[in-house]
């Protein structure tokens, strides 16, 4: 299977193993990085004109920025051990994450702002949980930054999916901007970034990218630690049978929403869902 141009592999000898910009990913608003330490490292950004959203993967900090400190934050050993700590930073903060924990790894992501924002520290208690489709397309969404969070333009989420089951299905697109004939959004345009982890090294799952006219169509392997861009298009996955499949979503473009059109060639499926899967919520 030929690499996709859509796929970032992790350098993991490096303290910033993920790093993808505008610029690489062939966009306009969203860049994204992962980053890992030993306790007592630093790591030192700026946001200058973006506003930034900070994931905790696993491991504790601490945060000094000019807009605030939060000491001693993070609530879980990694991915599958808990909910995530998130920390939503405005423009013009320039800050430093500190890990105090044996090992750290959080990853950001960001994008251009239009406006000014309050900083905000969401604690694992804040997140909303929702159990999302059905039978073997059962999945757990954790809403760390959803739409009607107070930012300009970033939503985050994180899923869950069990071994063997489906996720991001029907298949669904958010590639234009569309109103309806009253003025309400059906569809934005976001550029989105799928980060992941699987809960055994050699686990993997299986992201498909396509549009309409197929003049996209990728089917992407993904292993731990690695990034797949969904610039456009419907963007379903699979997880392997045996291995739970984590993914980090980071969106941004033209809204701060979610709203998406499913592929009307799958959507029946939805009428088809009777029971959840009892293995989600994969953590609590």
């Amino acid at each position: 299977m030929a690499k996709s141009h859509l796929l970032v592999e992790p350098d993991l000898s490096q303290t910033e193993y993920i790093r993808v910009t505008p610029r690489s990913a062939g966009w306009e608003h969203l860049s994204f990085s992962a980053v890992q330490l030993t306790q007592g490292q630093a790591w030192r950004f700026d946001t200058g004109p973006n506003e930034l959203a900070l994931v905790i993967l696993g491991g504790t900090c601490d945060i000094t920025a000019n807009t605030g400190q939060w000491l001693g934050i993070g609530a879980r050993k990694h991915v599958f051990d808990g909910m995530p700590t998130t920390l939503y930073l405005p423009r013009a903060t320039q800050f430093t994450v500190t890990a105090t924990s044996l090992r750290l790894d959080f990853a950001c992501g960001w994008a251009l702002a239009r406006s000014d924002h309050p900083a905000r520290l969401v604690k694992p208690a804040d997140v909303a949980v929702e159990i999302r489709g059905g039978g073997n397309a059962t999945r757990q969404i954790n809403k760390m930054i959803p739409p009607g969070f107070d930012c300009d333009r970033l939503v985050v989420v994180e899923v869950y999916t069990p071994p063997g089951n489906w996720s991001s299905y029907p298949p669904h697109k958010h590639d234009r901007r569309i109103l309806d004939e009253h003025g309400n959004l059906l569809e934005a345009d976001l550029e989105e970034v799928y980060f992941y982890k699987i809960d055994r090294p050699e686990g993997y799952a299986y992201q498909r990218i396509y549009n309409d006219d197929r003049s996209l169509d990728e089917l992407i392997l993904v292993q731990d630690s690695c990034l797949v861009l969904s610039p456009e298009g419907y963007h379903p996955v699979v997880a392997a049978h045996g291995y739970t499949a984590y993914y980090l979503n980071i969106l941004a473009g033209s809204d701060q929403s979610l709203a998406a059109t499913d592929d009307p060639a799958y959507a029946w499926v939805k009428d088809t869902w009777v029971d959840k899967d009892p293995r989600v919520p994969v953590v609590k």
